[in-house]
């Protein structure tokens, strides 16, 4: 399943009202390092069904990115029952990516 693509109208719902983990991809698209984030990210929402993957992009939900003090990007993070899990900042890994949720 392709990643969500979260705005400000819908991360509430798709994300801190969610009934499993979701990690979310905070990027933009004319950030080199999102840009190769992307696949990663995108593959991790094919193989993985415990866990829900989504994209926000920065400049058209700048209000989420400031609620959730996003000054660089990519980052990512890993949210579970409503909350922050784990934030990680920077072109990451498949691996990386998924070790947020431990």
């Amino acid at each position: 399943m392709a990643a969500t693509v979260l705005t400000s109208d819908n991360f509430e719902a798709e994300v801190l009202k969610a009934d499993k983990p979701v990690l979310v991809d905070f990027w933009a698209t004319w950030c080199g390092p999102c840009q190769k984030q992307g696949p990663i990210v995108e593959a991790l929402s094919e193989e993985q069904d415990e866990i829900k993957v989504c994209k926000l992009d920065v400049d058209e939900a700048s209000d989420v990115a400031e609620k959730f003090n996003i000054m660089s990007i990519p980052t990512v993070i890993a949210f579970k029952d409503g909350e922050v899990l784990n934030k990680s900042v920077g072109l990451q890994s498949k691996e990386s990516l998924l070790a947020l949720f431990n």
